[in-house]
């Protein structure tokens, strides 16, 4: 698989195979989905073990890469599909650039497009990527990052106080 790297206004620059763009460490596009139950909950999943990075951390409800020449919006709304089974609209909420590394060696240095959607029924996780998943509120989320920040993965931690001001000033159903 390919991802577009960009620099740090978004604007695409190339393309690269993903695991080498997480050797070498460069500026890719990516995008995370936050989801929403309409009691104000939020989904989240925990990444199956075998992943490349993060395996076993919970996360937001969805991440990935959007493709060369596919648009991100698209791309985030298929692989919300693909992975949790869920089809719903999205919104774009916003962007951050975050730098982690990790113990084996790879770094997301990612350009990262944040979406928000509201979603009730039921979800249908693929099992190559997600173990488990569980909706949470907000205080339940931040009090859980507080106590045992271990347990998320590191881009979740980072825009997870961005959603929390996000939300202070939109509405996204």
């Amino acid at each position: 698989m390919y991802v577009i790297l960009v620099d740090e206004h978004d604007v695409p620059v190339g393309v690269m195979g993903k695991m080498e763009v997480h050797q070498k460490a460069l500026l890719h596009r990516a995008f995370s989905i936050f989801i929403f139950n309409d009691r104000g909950e939020m989904l989240l999943h925990k990444r199956a073990d075998k992943k490349y990075h993060s395996g076993g951390l919970w996360t937001n409800a969805c991440c990935s890469h959007p493709r060369p020449g596919e648009d991100t919006m698209e791309a985030a709304e298929k692989r919300l599909r693909e992975e949790m089974g869920i089809a719903t609209p999205l919104k774009k909420a916003f962007a951050f650039i975050y730098k982690a590394g990790f113990d084996n060696g790879l770094t997301e240095y990612e350009f990262d497009h944040v979406f928000v959607g509201n979603y009730n029924g039921e979800i249908i996780p693929d099992q190559e990527e997600v173990s488990d998943y569980c909706f949470k509120t907000m205080e339940e989320v931040r009090s859980s990052i507080e106590s045992h920040p271990q347990k998320y993965t590191e881009w979740f931690k980072i825009a997870f106080p961005k959603m929390e001001a996000y939300l202070e000033t939109a509405s996204f159903n």
